[in-house]
């Protein structure tokens, strides 16, 4: 029998990254997966900020950047009837508006990006691999059973076709979104499956005389009358730019499904284009089934689930894939802790509790963004009847010189601004802020918002949100408050009145056995607030001090500094790794 402290099934974004993370704290792990290599096609590739900045502290940042498209070549997202048809409107997404654009570079050290899944997974892969990680291509999982001790997982090579078993204390399951180790140990699950048919072409053209002027990764292309589809809206999504490219359309779910082959797919390639003398090659068609929903619980004892298999929904707002590492970046901290001692088991409780409110909004986020499409639709004049030559006269008469039009260029302006919310859910991205035993609360009542909270990052250190970000300087450079923190440690935060929090901090790491960083900020330390920015974030005094989890998630705080700091920070991490 082969034995691991972690298996992994699944080597998709959660699974991949989880193999990542766990190498790089150290923790002896497996991962297998039925198939032969990483992901063959493009699906997921907007990577957000808080994904982009967890990969930074990681190491693997420049990896990243090195293969995706940069963010100012995203935001174009055009509503059209034909890449070369009439553009019936445009919007500014993925935070480059200029006036979105300082709140997405205020609030993080890492911009947005898109990076296709068949691009990422390897990355995440290969280092984990070169960090220690063993991972097993060609190997299925069959079963599992638990007790009090660990794990017994019966796996099956499907090269050589032999049945075997690997004993793990913990198993992470990221086995998609049908995921068989989530029924196995009986999660529950609140939504439904297969909502809505969609189908994907992958192929290569030179579409860069349709595009090139408005670089996006997104073209929406509204096609009343088409034969599939429904009411005929498909997405040219951009691959690589301008010749590798992937449509998303539409079928009706509850008939046959339809049979894609290359002269089908080559036509809507032609018609969503606009132009059918464009050379184009086909590489892949697959069907697939809109979700909408969410485990209510990620933890069976010793079994976790992470990613599709536990949140499932469209592409709608580009969560997914971020979430999934996201999830994973939130457990394997934990594991790595409650494995080497340093936490008592009771840390691993916080991850139900922390990141299941997380994947049920995502899940209703995302579905809801395609509802927000609904008053497109009706501007349009979609929805008043079902014939598509008066779809496609109300599509026209928009530029009319009368009252009718006036009205109904009012309403498509609001209908596309409304869109926001899937494509600029700044909120939705960076402000999570957890409750859980992992978070040692400060007596203060959470902070209000004072914008949206969906579209708009509001930076706290409220105990349970995320670390804000701001520039600090070290040696005359430019250092985020993020590379202070993570690295697998304990970070604590404080200003020069608060100096004797460095040795608060010494102390306690050494009584509890766990790496703890002080950093003292302010004029003639090694980290100055260069543009006073820290002194407006931290919401503490400069004596207090504010703690930082090693996923970037403020732990405690204090705001002055107390008559006995050593306690309480002792106090305060204790009760945070459920030490007794």
């Amino acid at each position: 029998m082969v034995t691991t402290d972690v298996l992994v099934i699944g080597s998709g974004p959660a699974g991949g990254s989880a193999a990542l993370f766990l190498a790089t704290y150290g923790v002896d792990h497996i991962v297998i997966t039925k198939y032969r290599w990483t992901a063959n096609t493009p699906r997921a590739h907007i990577t957000n900020q808080r994904t982009v900045e967890i990969l930074r502290d990681m190491g693997i940042e420049d990896d990243v950047t090195a293969q995706a498209v940069p963010s100012k070549l995203m935001g174009d997202t055009v509503f059209c009837s034909s890449l070369a048809g009439d553009e019936i409107g445009r919007v500014r997404t993925w935070g480059t508006h200029p006036a979105r654009r300082a709140d997405y570079a205020l609030a993080s050290p890492s911009d947005n990006c898109d990076l296709p899944q068949t691009l990422l997974e390897p990355i995440l892969i290969r280092r984990a691999a070169d960090r220690g990680s063993r991972i097993r291509f060609d190997t299925e999982y069959v079963g599992l059973v638990q007790d009090d001790d660990g794990v017994t997982v019966t796996v099956r090579d499907r090269l050589a076709g032999l049945t075997y078993r690997i004993r793990a204390k913990y198993v992470i399951g990221t086995d998609g979104g049908r995921s068989q180790v989530a029924r196995d140990v009986d999660l529950p699950f609140e939504g439904r499956m297969d909502v809505a048919g969609s189908m994907n072409i992958v192929f290569h053209a030179d579409l860069s005389r349709f595009v090139e002027h408005r670089p996006s990764v997104l073209y929406w292309v509204l096609q009343p009358g088409s034969n599939i589809g429904g009411i005929g809206m498909g997405l040219v999504r951009m691959v690589r730019p301008w010749d590798e490219w992937l449509i998303v359309w539409g079928y009706d779910i509850t008939r046959p499904p339809p049979e894609v082959d290359d002269a089908m797919a080559t036509r809507i390639v032609h018609d969503l284009v606009g132009d059918d003398s464009i050379p184009v090659t086909i590489r892949s068609t697959s069907l697939w089934g809109n979700n909408k929903m969410y485990a209510t619980r990620y933890r069976s004892g010793r079994v976790f689930c992470a990613g599709d298999a536990v949140h499932r929904h469209p592409p709608s707002n580009g969560l997914g894939s971020n979430t999934s590492i996201q999830d994973s970046y939130n457990l394997a901290w934990k594991l790595a802790a409650v494995l080497s001692g340093r936490a008592g088991e009771g840390l691993l409780d916080s991850y139900d509790a922390e990141r299941a409110p997380v994947g049920e909004q995502i899940v209703l986020r995302a579905n809801k963004s395609i509802e927000e499409f609904g008053p497109i639709f009706d501007a349009l004049g979609f929805t008043s009847t079902n014939d598509p030559a008066q779809h496609l006269a109300s599509m026209r008469a928009r530029g009319d010189d009368t009252p009718q039009a006036a009205e109904q260029r009012v309403a498509l302006r609001k209908a596309l601004e409304q869109k926001d919310y899937e494509f600029n859910a700044h909120g939705v991205e960076l402000g999570q802020r957890y409750r859980s035993g992992a978070v040692v609360g400060d007596g203060t009542p959470e902070p209000e918002y004072e914008r949206d909270p969906e579209l708009y990052y509001h930076p706290t250190t409220w105990p349970g949100a995320r670390l804000p970000h701001c520039w600090l300087g070290r040696d005359g450079h430019r250092v985020s408050t993020h590379d202070l923190a993570g690295k697998g440690r304990f970070t604590l935060l404080t200003g020069i009145s608060g100096g004797v929090w460095v040795e608060a901090a010494g102390a306690a790491a050494r009584a509890l056995g766990i790496e703890l960083t002080a950093h003292v900020i302010g004029p003639g330390r090694r980290y100055e607030d260069l543009y006073e920015d820290w002194a407006r974030l931290r919401e503490v005094e400069e004596s207090g001090a504010v703690l930082v989890r090693p996923d970037l998630h403020v732990g405690w705080r204090a705001h002055q500094l107390p008559a006995d700091p050593g306690a309480e920070l002792l106090d305060a991490v204790t009760r945070l790794l459920a030490r007794t």
